[in-house]
């Protein structure tokens, strides 16, 4: 059998993964990639998205599926969190009927930290964005889409444009990517990135760009004058791009907002639909890591 690193009950952040277990979810992916098999049969995890999601929601349900596990979708809208209760009495609840595992979104930064403390080994914890703080899955998909291209990240030049401040993606990213030996550069308004570097200078021969969301549902106030200022400013198009090296890959989390963060034409020809793909099979590596009893 083989020997794994991979020792965890849960993932809720990247700032604490070593190289060695970054590696083996790469592997493990790879491993998967285009595979449906019964490794996680008589397994349930349920879904607990307290955010709106599109992708990271429905790529973890697949994922789960794909590994023939039983899988839960938590309606928040009409469960009892509108009553009142609080979500440790879900998990609660939802480890009382044998749930394996909880997928969380939630807006408050390190709930996810918290829950796992709480239950240890009694089940595992899978951090899908919490507030402000991290969103491990897609930054480990997001490495497995640059190491498709690049085969290694380290001494490349990864740019990351946007709302900084707000972004989870972006804190787990740098988290990743500078342990791998990248460099990175945050680049966004001074209101929404903290001493930020010109774009200009960022692009110069960039291996990577990638696009972050503005985040207007977390803004309390107008930290940008205008969508139109944002865009002519800070909206990568082909333009700006020539500055990166003639190969330069593309990339955005999603949800992206067409004309702002990125326009169109660059949008189609970006990595942004391969990182839609790696996203099934990362969360499926991430699913079998934790869950699978392999004996050591």
């Amino acid at each position: 059998m083989k020997k794994t690193v991979w020792t965890r009950r849960h993932l809720v952040d990247t700032h604490s993964l070593t190289v060695e277990e970054i590696f083996e979810v790469m592997a493990e992916a790879k491993a998967l990639a285009g595979i449906k098999a019964p490794l996680l049969a008589g397994k349930v995890i349920a879904n607990l998205f307290y955010e709106n999601s599109t992708r990271t929601r429905t790529s973890f349900e697949l994922a789960a599926k794909y590994l023939s596990a039983d899988v839960v979708n938590l309606d928040i809208a009409t469960s009892s969190a509108q009553k009142g209760e609080s979500l440790l009495d879900t998990a609660e609840t939802l480890a009382a009927m044998g749930v394996d595992a909880l997928v969380i979104r939630h807006s408050s930064s390190g709930v996810c930290q918290q829950l796992a403390s709480h239950f240890k080994n009694r089940l595992s914890i899978i951090n899908a964005g919490d507030g402000m703080h991290e969103h491990p899955s897609q930054a480990l998909l997001d490495l497995y889409t640059m190491l498709e291209k690049l085969q290694t990240v380290a001494g490349k030049k990864i740019v990351i444009v946007g709302d900084i401040l707000h972004s989870r993606v972006a804190r787990s990213n740098l988290h990743i990517l500078t342990k791998l030996g990248a460099e990175v550069h945050l680049v966004g308004p001074p209101t929404l990135c903290i001493d930020p570097e010109p774009l200009e200078d960022a692009l110069e021969d960039a291996d990577v760009v990638m696009c972050l969301r503005l985040q207007m549902e977390r803004q309390t106030s107008g930290l940008i004058p205008s969508l139109a200022e944002y865009r002519e400013f800070y909206g990568i198009d082909r333009q700006k791009l020539e500055l990166a090296k003639p190969n330069v890959l593309v990339m955005h989390p999603g949800p992206m907002n067409r004309g702002v963060e990125i326009t169109s034409d660059v949008a189609d020809d970006s990595l942004i639909r391969q990182q839609v793909r790696n996203g099934v099979i990362v969360r499926m590596a991430i699913l079998k890591l934790l869950l699978q009893e392999t004996g050591g």
